[in-house]
């Protein structure tokens, strides 16, 4: 009688998967697609290449605008390159969920706050907001005017060489290095990093390349090649490392006159400092939570921000009227001989507009990858079925001919109040948008304008490769291939 029972719960168990499994397709297979196999879906029509699959991303939303799926095997994906169909996602927290393409950076950085869900999410956000207070950045103001003074040295030292630069190596140095700051408290231009750097870059190549093929999604056929002993040596290393600098810092635990602990004599705070005290104070974070967000921002804090400021020059090299007006801008409010300050950095209204347009046709993070929490119905129609893996494509809603005018154009003047109010608040989300934007965007544009005052007042920058040449590659950022160059004319030999 037992087994009978256990057959029959098993076999309607069988009857309501397929069910549901026919459901779901039934409203997928309605929504446009490209050419497709029976089985495998479009499994051969994806390349492996990660700047072919880019250029083949970039086809699909051009020719399938505002909504598309892919689909192979069981799995599929729809996804979203519209405003509305944006909000609708983004806006509504049920579908705060992040897809399981994130799963793969877990064995570096845990389930940290880009890669947790539900709780545990709503929990890191919490203690981790406070670290992002205006009165917290603005201490951060100062390491980054000190890193940019690093930055500028070098260029400089290099232009002795060549006035002609490759600056993704320098660039992404100094926010390496800034991140290491605010977030450990450590100075990452010690010799002694060079191997923890290096850990960095490589687990996020590995990662990266993971991601964008398919074939290497199961663990068990990633676990048969040379990438995933390469991260395990890369994570050992970066785990290790973070490890160390959060027992050190617990041994610099102070208590105050009104009994409170603290774990910082520095009078700046690194978030490292401010997870320690949290957990002190009883939050729900523990040591290896702490190494997971410390994991977490040393990464995604450092290469969002470079791919970012590299665009920035690159953009400025090729369009010499708004590098002079973002520099008198500068020496306006700055002046030529002193570091920004917190409300002079806040002043910069062009140079800002200048990032927001860089941003629009460079987004760092390009694509995010949301479930769908409940049933709904897209902005065009379809029915779009609970569990659904929702890709949205950022590059391409930003460069909408749908939504902006002449996209390819560089404008600052598009983010003129009077015309950021003709717009859908969704078309524009570098940082994505919602309860579950990006929790560093205001740390970032004090980065970036901070490091642009030091470089302007330097440097003039002049064009090498034109914007329009770049050329991009699928990865965790809006990654250029190959060498960026911008020529560093010393201002001073001007005169």
């Amino acid at each position: 009688m037992l087994l009978l029972t256990f057959v029959l719960l098993l076999i309607l168990t069988l009857i309501y998967k397929v069910w549901a499994y026919h459901n779901h397709w039934k409203y997928v297979m309605k929504i446009p697609g490209v050419r497709e196999l029976p089985i495998i879906g479009n499994m051969l029509e994806l390349p492996t290449d990660p700047v072919k699959l880019f250029k083949y991303d970039r086809w699909r939303a051009k020719h399938l605008y505002p909504i598309h799926r892919l689909w192979s095997f069981h799995d599929y994906y729809i996804s979203i390159l519209g405003p509305e169909d944006t909000e609708l996602i983004l806006a509504n927290p049920v579908h705060n969920n992040k897809s399981q393409l994130y799963k793969f950076l877990q064995s570096w950085m845990g389930t940290g706050l880009i890669t947790s869900n539900g709780s545990k999410w709503h929990k890191r956000r919490k203690i981790l907001t406070p670290a992002f207070h205006f009165n917290i950045l603005q201490q951060f103001v100062d390491i980054f005017n000190k890193e940019t003074e690093e930055l500028t040295k070098h260029l400089l030292e290099l232009t002795v060489q060549d006035y002609v630069i490759d600056i993704i190596k320098p660039i992404t140095n100094y926010t390496l290095s800034s991140m290491g700051e605010t977030s450990l408290g450590v100075n990452l231009r010690d010799k002694n990093c060079d191997v923890y750097k290096d850990a960095v870059h490589q687990s996020g190549e590995v990662l990266a390349n993971r991601i964008v093929k398919p074939i290497l999604f199961p663990d068990i056929i990633f676990m048969m090649t040379s990438s995933y002993w390469k991260l395990r040596k890369m994570v050992k290393i970066l785990h290790t490392f973070s490890t160390k600098i959060i027992e050190e810092r617990k041994t610099l635990k102070t208590v105050d006159t009104g009994g409170n602990f603290s774990y910082s004599k520095r009078k700046r705070l690194a978030l490292l400092d401010l997870m320690l005290e949290a957990k002190s104070a009883g939050e729900d974070i523990d040591d290896d939570g702490i190494r997971e967000e410390v994991d977490t921002f040393m990464f995604a804090g450092h290469d969002t921000s470079a791919v970012a400021l590299c665009h920035m020059l690159v953009i400025l090299a090729n369009e010499p009227k708004y590098q002079e007006e973002v520099y008198e801008e500068i020496i306006s409010i700055v002046g030529d001989n002193q570091y920004p300050n917190w409300q002079q950095l806040g002043e910069l209204k062009f140079t800002e507009r200048c990032i927001k347009e860089c941003l629009r046709l460079y987004p760092s993070v390009h694509f995010i990858s949301r479930v769908a929490g409940e049933t709904f119905k897209s902005h065009s129609g379809y029915t779009i079925p609970k569990g659904s893996v929702l890709n949205l494509y950022i590059y391409d809603l930003h460069r909408s001919p749908e939504v902006w005018e002449d996209p390819e154009k560089f404008d600052p003047d598009r983010f003129l109040p009077e015309n950021i109010s003709k717009r859908n608040p969704f078309a524009y989300v570098p940082f994505s948008a919602g309860g579950r934007n990006c929790i560093g965007q205001k740390f970032a544009m004090l980065e970036l304008k901070a490091a642009l005052c030091g470089i302007l007042r330097k440097f003039r920058l002049v064009e090498v490769d034109k914007r329009e040449n770049l050329v991009h590659k699928c990865d965790l950022v809006l990654r250029p291939v190959g060498e960026v160059r911008v020529k560093f004319v010393p201002r001073l030999k001007q005169q």
